[in-house]
């Protein structure tokens, strides 16, 4: 059996993770959000796709969820010894080994999808890791400054990381995603998978921006698996994350009901022909097989009973 799953983040991660232990003679292939990355103190940093190499690849800080397990922070004290800016954003001397030979690789010609298959190559994630685009897409947040009024647009990283979400959104915007194209080897995934999996990451500016890449979006409805999703909202509050900062702002409604209703049903139109909730929510979205299960990844066991929850929506188990 071929699966893939669209991923974003600690949530993508930790979801690919159990899909792995659930079904470990299967082909998987995750298809990673590329829009969080950023470019820092001359380096080109891609957080979700680290989060899911580091995690599959057991060299990831479970506790933070994000970052290199046993890090050390010398190069970030001498950065911020020198006033060097930005000093909102943390690199461990274990991760920046990675910024390195990514910018290296890049810098050299080499496009982001060989890059990353050259870093899982040390990592061994036992899936296949694929940026959504080797094109450069960035998404940036427009806010209202709160001390002249005026509009302005930051990176999502200095939103999030600097100044925690707490300035209201007015929108979202995905710098150069027009002329994207998705990654090699992204449709061809899509068009062979037995089923398609939406991982609980966020439906903006995670699963939003890889179905906002031209193409991806068809290639994902012509796919001949069912595509099931699972619901990053448990018992009406998002599990960890900010999403509940970036759902009004398109519109949607903060629970599971709400996401879903969102996504749609492929029968529509939309995306869905399985959805996956909490015991605790509820969710009507008419033309979807919605399903009430455990979804919170605690530990290893339960993240891979979700996983084979997922795989029983899918029909392929």
């Amino acid at each position: 059996m071929d699966f893939v799953v669209l991923a974003g983040g600690v949530g993508g991660a930790r979801f690919l993770r159990g899909l792995r232990a659930a079904a470990p003679e299967a082909g998987i292939t995750a298809i990673v959000n590329t829009g969080d990355d950023v470019t820092l103190h001359g380096l080109r940093i891609c957080p979700d796709l680290d989060s899911v190499v580091y995690t599959l690849g057991g060299g990831i800080d479970e506790e933070r969820g994000w970052g290199r397990a046993g890090e050390s922070w010398t190069v970030k004290e001498e950065l911020t010894g020198y006033g060097a800016d930005p000093d909102w954003f943390g690199l461990g001397d274990r991760d920046l080994a990675t910024h390195l030979i990514r910018t290296r690789m890049l810098d050299a010609g080499y496009p982001l999808s060989q890059v990353t298959a050259a870093l899982a190559d040390r990592w061994q994630p036992g899936v296949t890791v694929l940026p959504m685009s080797d094109e450069r897409v960035e998404t940036h947040v427009v806010v209202t400054d709160p001390e002249d009024g005026r509009q302005r647009a930051l990176h999502f990283q200095e939103w999030w990381v600097r100044y925690r979400a707490e300035l209201p959104p007015r929108s979202f915007v995905q710098v150069g995603v027009e002329s994207a194209r998705p990654a090699p080897g992204v449709t061809e995934a899509l068009a062979s998978a037995d089923a398609v999996l939406l991982a609980p990451s966020n439906p903006v500016v995670s699963i939003g921006t890889i179905l906002g890449v031209p193409g991806l979006r068809d290639a994902l409805l012509a796919t001949p698996g069912r595509i099931v999703g699972v619901s990053p909202i448990v018992g009406g509050a998002v599990v960890r994350g900010m999403a509940d900062k970036c759902l009004p702002v398109l519109g949607i409604e903060v629970s599971a009901e709400g996401v879903g209703r969102h996504y749609g049903a492929r029968a529509d139109g939309g995306l869905l022909d399985a959805w996956l909730v909490a015991p605790e929510d509820t969710a009507e979205i008419p033309g979807v097989d919605v399903r009430r299960v455990p979804l919170l990844m605690s530990n290893p066991d339960t993240t891979a009973a979700l996983a084979r929850a997922t795989l029983d929506a899918a029909g392929v188990r």
